[in-house]
């Protein structure tokens, strides 16, 4: 029995892209599959929504692209993040796509390979603040990104303006500019080309929301108890009592169970409160996470080897999510990538047939 499983559906990836794609009503779907797709696996991931439509990969780093790449030889592939001197050889070698987000990089990048303009309207992480001083004949795009689609519709709208005026100065360079939030619920933001990557994986880009009607999340983790114990009023569970929210005592005689799982496989610290299912039931995540480890409060007695779903159709990661204020995405984004930790499977179906 392993530790833990996460199993990729991958059927929800493509029944996600064929939605997004008749979402945005003509606009390009651009899939994000950076920091291994949000934890998800970024090549079966990658492939499912390239079967289903998408028309580029967009990833944050040169590795990242270059294994993309290798997968993947004829897809167009965009690198959103830096790229430093030493690594543009690689990136012409690959055939990629990166962005210039200001004059240094610009200079870097210009005439060597195809090239983004990011403009900066108001997120103020990369970006040109005005205008650059030209624009390459390698240029092929022209792009932003929001700070709050996901919770203002006004600042999305004022974003919007911005890029779209600025934007206006090179007619010919195709316009990028909405992840996913904006992409399902601000149209004028889809323009040519959208950027997804929370939805692609079926999960909300909207915070204290659950997961949009007709996406359908993709991933399930799932563990066991590995041990239980009665511990007696009064007792403690788990490392020393450093943050109070993470502090347990029993209040009376309680049952225990411990599933072999922590934070080095991406069951953040910050869960400590939230809910896993234990058999058909809910139960409590209490004590402070360790590495390899954490205990739930068990309402009836369960047998050692009763399945825990960490992330699933029973409990969401966006159930989570808003449990912590930890947004979704950072949470599924910590998952171990590690096989001698978590074996992680791919099923061509999707969550509901499994």
């Amino acid at each position: 029995m392993h530790r833990s499983e996460i199993t990729l559906y991958v059927e929800a990836i493509r029944s996600n892209t064929s939605f997004l794609i008749k979402t945005i009503d003509g606009a390009e779907l651009w899939a994000v599959v950076k920091a291994n797709a949000y934890g998800h696996g970024a090549e079966p991931v990658a492939r499912a929504a390239l079967e289903a439509g998408a028309r580029a990969l967009c990833v944050a780093t040169v590795d990242e692209a270059q294994r993309m790449r290798e997968a993947f030889p004829a897809c167009r592939i965009i690198i959103l993040g830096s790229v430093t001197p030493q690594e543009i050889a690689h990136a012409q070698d690959a055939e990629l796509e990166c962005v210039a987000h200001d004059e240094t990089s610009l200079a870097i990048l210009a005439s060597k390979v195809s090239t983004h303009i990011w403009l900066n309207t108001g997120m103020n992480h990369w970006g040109f603040d005005g205008l650059p001083s030209h624009v390459p004949s390698t240029a092929v795009g022209i792009m932003s990104h929001f700070s709050r689609a996901y919770s203002s519709l006004n600042w999305t709208a004022h974003q919007t303006r911005i890029f779209v005026e600025r934007a206006s100065a090179y007619p010919n360079l195709p316009r990028h500019l909405a992840n996913s939030a904006a992409a399902l619920g601000f149209p004028p933001a889809r323009l040519e080309a959208v950027r997804c990557g929370a939805a692609l994986l079926g999960l909300s880009p909207y915070p204290n929301s659950k997961t949009v009607h007709g996406l359908v999340p993709a991933l399930r983790w799932t563990s066991y108890l590995a041990q239980t114990r009665t511990i007696a009023a009064g007792e403690s569970v788990g490392y020393g009592n450093l943050v109070a929210r993470e502090q347990f005592i029993a209040p009376e005689k309680t049952l225990i169970g411990i599933v072999p799982v922590g934070y080095a496989d991406g069951f953040d610290r910050r869960l400590c409160g939230t809910e896993v299912v234990v058999g058909d039931s809910m139960a409590q995540v209490i004590g402070r996470i360790s590495m390899d480890a954490f205990a739930v409060k068990l309402d009836r007695p369960a047998p050692v080897g009763t399945p825990v779903v960490l992330i699933g159709e029973e409990i969401a990661v966006e159930r989570h999510a808003v449990r912590t204020g930890v947004f979704n995405i950072e949470l599924c984004a910590g998952l171990s990538l590690d096989q001698h930790r978590t074996r992680r499977l791919c099923k061509d179906t999707s969550p509901s047939s499994a």
